[in-house]
């Protein structure tokens, strides 16, 4: 598309990309005991496919209800794509949800928890995104094409203000409440009418905390579902829905959707309220925003940064000096786990660990003087690279993306980016493209994952962020000097070097799923063992299978029915809010799977009955509740 043309073609698709909702390790918080046991909401992959009216130049951008995206799951989807989509052009990015099935990684240590790659959560991930995005691609038409921006500051706090106030001031004078409160919506219409939008929005999604057990796609999940909900998608029915929304994430990497400071408190104590309240403020915020019509290029650059050894120039180091950065290394900083979202592990604290401390200055520094360089003052615990060289634990070949949709720049970046080091990447950028500084956003999280990236300032506080900063104290000026070196291509359009991308890691099947399901003595599968209805709370438990034995993607484990005169009408499934869906074992075989309803305000009074849908071994099976009387 030429510069100046007005017009785009755009299209968006949906699918859903939900794992193993039992006995399968969360990832996000790290906590070994902390496995799926039912489903809160389900996970969806939300697909937008942009192109210039001759379809020429095209970007693809795939939101995805995952705590992490992982290079194993964009190497799959991207050999799954037609023709003229690639990691030059492909943004796969996270919400980094921290209650969703983990295993889908090939490196070893985000499958710590989860006995290992667990194939069946791999190819229900692989396969949504890849379903949405060719729904998108399939969806190409004229669209108009409107950007707007605004604020909301009641949704995040900042959870490391003592690394944070390190900043120089004129960093901190642009976030004069240490949050970034810029939330930047791109609306898809035709005919008037909105077909789909991108919100864009700085805070964690970390509302459900790492005591809950159940799937959740958290705050901007919930975010996401709402808006579609009122405008009456059903994710269930076979046809496309008329409006697809996404809320993604930007730079999150400090930023917490618990107010209180500690995990679940704020706006209230309960984790499931807190969800729906962060989520309803993001929904609020991007549903009062409709911008202008935008016009322009549609554009895309992508190069692999070997994070490990990148000589950074000085004009961005901001010392005046040629730096390098080094192979990556966890610090024990890392290991406490940020403590407002939910701590670590014992033994380990932000800020200052002596044992370590003293380990890493009086014994490592002194005798390798290039890795002090790098990563002084981090307490050196997990050094990630020399593992590597055994078994892969972490990617250390970063994919860096620049995408242009008319005005708008998005910079991919696979990692948890802090404010004032996000600040910094887009004003690198913006000064390159002559860009609005609020139209060029950091997408956080994209393309695969590095841990995070802070602020040279920031990281010699050592906090959590800073601890979990790998590549050390140059790893920020690394990525600005590779967003100037994309954005100074795109400006000029000339090709840049791909790089080398990380090496494909062999898949270690190690997990096996636990077969043998029987029903209980005397009971046949699906049979009903309870019902209860409690002010506007109904909840029925029946004999259960494994839900391993078929994920059910694209469906449901239960429904809510609502007679009509005719029969039933399912009105709800295990991807709704009003819903829950519970399993677990009740021996070594057997299982109970438990199904509520919380009723929702402005349900019409009625006969209403709970379901549940099982699979054996030998096919599917239902359990249904008795009818009950909603008033």
């Amino acid at each position: 598309m030429t510069e100046g043309a007005t017009g785009f073609l755009a299209g968006r698709g949906t699918a859903d990309i939900t794992g193993e909702a039992a006995e399968c390790g969360m990832l996000g918080y790290g906590k070994a005991d902390q496995h799926t046991a039912g489903i809160h909401t389900r996970q969806r992959a939300r697909a937008f496919a942009f192109a210039d009216p001759a379809g020429r130049a095209r970007v693809l951008l795939v939101v995805c209800e995952l705590p992490l995206m992982a290079d194993s799951v964009v190497r799959e989807v991207l050999r799954r794509l037609p023709e003229g989509y690639d990691a030059s052009n492909v943004m796969l990015t996270a919400t980094h949800t921290h209650c969703g099935p983990g295993g889908y990684f090939h490196h070893a240590l985000y499958n710590s928890n989860t006995g290992g790659f667990r194939e069946r959560t791999f190819r229900a991930i692989t396969d949504g995104i890849t379903e949405a995005a060719l729904a998108a691609i399939a969806d190409l038409a004229p669209t108009v094409l409107r950007l707007a921006h605004g604020e909301l500051t009641d949704a995040s706090v900042n959870r490391s203000r003592r690394a944070f106030d390190r900043n120089p001031a004129a960093d901190r004078a642009h976030f004069p409440r240490a949050v970034d409160p810029q939330t930047t919506l791109l609306a898809l219409e035709r005919d008037g009418e909105l077909v789909g939008a991108v919100n864009w929005f700085a805070t964690h999604n970390t509302s459900m905390t790492n005591r809950n057990r159940l799937i959740s796609a958290d705050n901007k999940g919930y975010a996401a579902h709402h808006w579609e909900r009122l405008a009456g998608v059903d994710h269930l029915a076979p046809t496309a829905p008329d409006l697809v929304t996404a809320f993604a994430q930007t730079n999150a990497g400090d930023m917490s959707p618990n107010l209180g400071l500690a995990p679940g408190t704020g706006p209230t104590a309960d984790q499931f309220e807190n969800t729906r309240i962060i989520g309803t403020r993001q929904y609020e915020a991007a549903a009062a925003l409709r911008g202008e019509e935008v016009s322009g290029a549609v554009d895309s650059r992508t190069t692999y940064v070997h994070l490990s050894a990148v000589e950074v120039g000085p004009e961005h180091t901001g010392d005046g000096r040629t730096h390098r950065t080094s192979p990556p290394v966890g610090g024990a900083a890392a290991f406490a786990g940020a403590w407002v979202d939910g701590p670590g592990f014992k033994g380990f604290r932000p800020g200052a660990n002596p044992l370590w401390d003293a380990l890493s200055r009086r014994l490592v520094y002194p005798l390798a003087p290039r890795l002090r360089d790098a990563q002084y003052p981090k307490a050196l615990v997990l050094p990630a690279g020399p593992v590597n060289r055994v078994l892969p634990v972490v990617q250390e070949r970063a994919p860096v993306q620049l995408l242009r949709i008319g005005p708008l720049y998005l910079i991919g970046i696979p990692g948890e980016v802090t404010i004032v080091a996000g600040l910094r990447l887009r004003r690198t950028a913006a000064a390159v493209l002559g860009a609005d500084l609020k139209d060029v956003l950091v997408a956080g999280y994209s393309n695969g994952y590095v841990h995070y990236v802070t602020t040279p300032e920031e990281y010699d506080a050592q906090e959590y962020e800073g601890g979990s900063t790998l590549f050390g104290r140059w790893e920020l000026p690394a990525l600005c000097q590779t967003v100037a070196h994309l954005a100074t291509a795109l400006r000029d359009g000339v090709p840049v070097e791909r790089g080398v991308p990380e090496p494909a890691v062999p898949v270690r099947r190690r997990h096996r799923h636990r077969g043998g399901d029987a029903p209980h003595p005397g009971r046949a599968f699906g049979d009903l063992l309870s019902f209860a209805l409690i002010g506007r709370r109904a909840t029925a438990s029946f004999v259960a299978a494994h839900p391993g034995n078929d994920l059910r993607r694209g469906g449901s484990y239960l429904s809510v029915g609502r007679w009509t005169g005719d029969g039933w009408t399912r009105i709800a499934g295990d991807g709704d809010w009003s819903t829950l869906f519970r399993w677990a074992r009740s021996g070594g075989s057997t299982s109970v799977a438990t199904v509520v309803w919380n009723v929702p305000p402005g349900t019409a009074p009625g006969r209403y009955r709970l379901a549940y849908h099982g699979d054996t071994a030998k096919g599917p099976f239902t359990g249904v509740s008795g009818p009950f009387e909603i008033g």
